[in-house]
């Protein structure tokens, strides 16, 4: 039975490329790629967004060096932010892993027998 937001199934070649893309590239990438719009669109905002708070914690951690370093200001930990940023860049991350281990399933189950050769159909 298939879900609304499952489309359909991609081809082998297909489900390879958006596994490569989702691991190695941008989590979401490659699920949109393979036609998995819902999934794909989610994937990359949880993506961007921990990749978002990952520069945000970057940015106010290095102001905080900078203001440190001329006016020997006090410094308050920004810790959270790095972590939060970086778990939901993780959980893009896995989520996207499922995503491509799903497309592998469906299109290995999908895919047609292979051809018999001349020497063994003989046989």
């Amino acid at each position: 039975m298939r879900t609304s937001s499952a489309g359909k199934v991609p081809s082998l070649k297909t489900a390879r490329n958006s596994f490569l893309i989702n691991q190695l590239a941008t989590p979401g990438l490659g699920s949109l790629m393979a036609g998995r719009y819902l999934a794909g669109a989610s994937q990359l905002a949880l993506a961007l967004l921990g990749f978002g708070l990952i520069i945000a914690w970057f940015i106010s951690l290095m102001t905080q060096m900078y203001r440190q370093f001329t006016t020997d200001a006090p410094t308050q930990s920004v810790a959270w932010l790095g972590e939060t940023g970086a778990a939901i860049f993780v959980l893009a991350w896995i989520w996207s892993l499922v995503t491509s281990l799903a497309l592998l399933r469906a299109a290995r189950a999908n895919e047609p027998p292979p051809l018999q050769s001349y020497a063994q159909k003989d046989s």
